[in-house]
């Protein structure tokens, strides 16, 4: 059993803060899938969001205020500014602007009739697009942008089905007399809670196919679709000392292999959720069986969330809430410890329906994603080592010896001063005997001459002591600052609380080492709710200064400032965050090893990694799956 030792002073929470931040609170809590929507029609000057219902269609449009004439029956008559102008009554209005406006008919060529929830003034709601305004690298177009006047007219419209909800419905914009589209209309859609498509232009009549399983409508145009089709995802993270299996669920497919033990069979309750997310993950955890160089290794059940589909992709469901088992979706993370790098690691998947028959899998590994499927026919994922000149990361003790500069010690010099002074002496005893001098001073000058002729050329390097330890210059303090920083986030790589403690004894000194082993132990804690642990990639020390503290040992003040780049991966995605900071960390000599024993925060800033200067970023999120390395 390690020793826990209980901060003792306030201050210390300072140094745990920057620590907190270096190692496992890099990033949010919360952790967001990085797709991003390249069609740019969520910066449409015009936006309508469809949401469709067992009995109705609801539509929250927002009206650009230079198109306000295209939606003309929709402007109340109290915004007119000549109250003299006859307008049909409402209802007249309303009735022609379902015919003529956004239009949306069944199947069997009834148009619904629209009525008028809510219209006021407002601004834009702000969607971000980080590549507006940017080429668009498919069809090398450029992303529009939003309309610089925020000013919208915000209108809610409900169109009751009025009897049987129809199977299939056609949503049409303002069309003109050659059947083109007014006005720019970006549009998205929702069945009940499940997004049938991303942000897509409504530039045409479009038919939706409505399914009794929201997941499965569409339209019958392919292009009109959803990043994220799939019910069931299945993710493979290798990484050295662990192996990761990330599954994604809908909660209505596993009726098919397990008892949901739901009070009803529409929603999941609040009170439900978290028994039925345990039960979950304890069945998810027998399945699909995994083995490691042909080990079947224990699995850890590490986290089990409720999931969204979003508008940028998956997003954990932070609070609770009554869901629809038809579009609620699980999350389940299962871990493996490794000794190191495995060769080989296959996965069995065993879950399928006569609805599911090709499962998404993806395999990422240090070098990046390789993406395949599963079908009954061909159920084994397997992924193999192919990694050459793939360093495992390691901790290594930082020996005083060699990092305190060299000393140059001239051989043959020394050497002849210890001639030289030989002949000294020898020349003062002939001296005293009235000797003659001529041979001592020949003697000595020989040794002379022959020690300045040497000193350039012959002569051995070797480390300074600790004991002639001076000032440290800047790159020698960079050079420790970096290693010493290295050591500690990787520390934090290893799975088990034991190699964690062990591995950063190796960096960091006494109560500290106690504090910020207990301060990541508290991080993990958060974390295990829901959010995601990033290990740091790389670390690079932009600069460094020593000064030499005088503290009864060999002490050094390295005021530093440095970046620290961190990764993750989860259900498909490599999220990054870069972070630069400002410090000064107080080293000290301990046992032959240099060992952290104080930390002082004095700046840090969140730099976006991917976002050009100009990017207006909020997330730092990484769009698309990239990655580095090579195989």
């Amino acid at each position: 059993m390690r020793p826990v030792i209980a901060p003792k002073a306030p201050w210390k929470f300072v140094a745990l803060r920057l620590l907190a931040l270096m190692l496992a609170g890099l990033w949010a809590a919360s952790v967001r899938a990085d797709w991003i929507n390249l069609s740019g029609a969520e910066t449409a000057p015009n936006i309508a969001e469809v949401t469709v219902f067992d009995d109705r269609v609801e539509v929250a449009l927002e009206v650009y205020v230079g198109d306000l004439k295209t939606f003309e029956a929709l402007i109340p008559d109290d915004w007119l500014k000549d109250m003299s102008v006859k307008r049909p009554p409402l209802a007249e209005r309303l009735a022609r602007f379902s015919e003529n406006g956004l239009q949306f008919v069944t199947d069997s060529g009834r148009t619904l009739k629209a009525e008028l929830r809510l219209a006021e003034p407002r601004l834009r709601k702000d969607r971000y697009s980080p590549f507006a305004g940017m080429i668009n690298p498919f069809t090398r177009g450029r992303v529009p942008e939003a309309p610089a006047d925020k000013r919208v007219l915000y209108v809610e419209l409900v169109y009751p089905f009025g009897g049987t909800a129809p199977k299939k419905l056609t949503i049409a914009p303002p069309l003109d007399a050659d059947g083109r589209a007014k006005v720019s209309i970006g549009f998205i859609v929702f069945h009940k809670s499940v997004p049938v498509i991303d942000f897509r232009y409504l530039g045409a009549p479009s038919t939706l196919t409505l399914d009794e399983d929201p997941w499965y409508s569409k339209f019958d145009n392919p292009s009109l679709s959803r990043h994220h089709k799939d019910a069931l995802m299945s993710f493979l993270y290798v990484e050295p000392y662990e192996v990761r299996h990330e599954i994604i669920t809908r909660v209505k497919d596993l009726e098919a292999w397990m008892d949901l033990g739901l009070r009803g069979d529409r929603y999941i309750e609040v009170d439900e959720l978290e028994p039925l997310k345990q039960r979950i993950g304890e069945f998810l955890v027998t399945k699909n069986p995994l083995t490691v160089d042909g080990a079947a290794l224990k699995p850890i059940l590490d986290r089990t969330n409720y999931l969204r589909v979003g508008l940028t992709g998956v997003q954990i469901l932070e609070a609770p809430e009554r869901l629809e088992i038809a579009s609620a979706i699980v999350g389940v993370i299962i871990s493996y410890i490794t000794d190191g790098l495995p060769q080989e690691v296959k996965v069995d998947w065993q879950l399928f329906t006569d609805q599911i028959q090709r499962v998404p899998a993806t395999a990422t590994d240090p070098a990046g994603p390789l993406p395949t499927y599963l079908t009954p026919g061909d159920p084994v994922h397997t992924w193999t080592n192919y990694l050459k000149n793939y360093e495992l990361p390691t901790v290594r003790r930082v020996d005083v010896t060699g990092s305190l500069g060299a000393l140059r010690i001239p051989v043959i010099t020394v050497v002849c001063l210890a001639g030289l002074l030989g002949a000294v002496v020898w020349t003062l005893l002939r001296h005293r005997r009235r000797k003659p001098l001529r041979l001592p001073l020949a003697a000595a000058a020989l040794c002379l001459a022959t020690g300045a002729a040497a000193y350039p050329y012959a002569s051995v390097t070797v480390s300074r002591p600790a004991l002639m330890a001076g000032e440290m210059d800047d790159e020698r303090a960079a050079a420790l600052l970096q290693t010493l920083l290295k050591n500690v986030y990787r520390a934090f790589d290893f799975r088990e609380e034991g190699d964690v403690y062990d591995k950063l004894a190796l960096s960091v000194s006494g109560d500290l080492l106690a504090d910020v082993y207990l301060q990541n132990r508290r991080s993990m804690a958060v974390q295990q709710a829901g959010g995601a642990q990033a290990k740091i990639k790389e670390v690079v020390v932009e600069e460094a200064h020593a000064r030499r503290v005088d503290a009864g040992a060999l002490t050094y003040a390295l005021r530093g400032r440095w970046t620290a780049l961190g990764a993750v991966g989860h259900w498909g995605h490599i999220h990054q965050r870069k972070n630069r900071y400002e410090a000064v960390v107080t080293v000290r000599a301990q046992d032959g090893a240099w060992k952290i024993v104080g930390l002082e925060l004095q700046d840090e800033q969140r730099i976006d990694p991917t976002v050009p200067s100009a990017g207006k970023s909020p997330t730092g999120d990484q769009p698309g799956a990239s990655t580095t390395g090579s195989k």
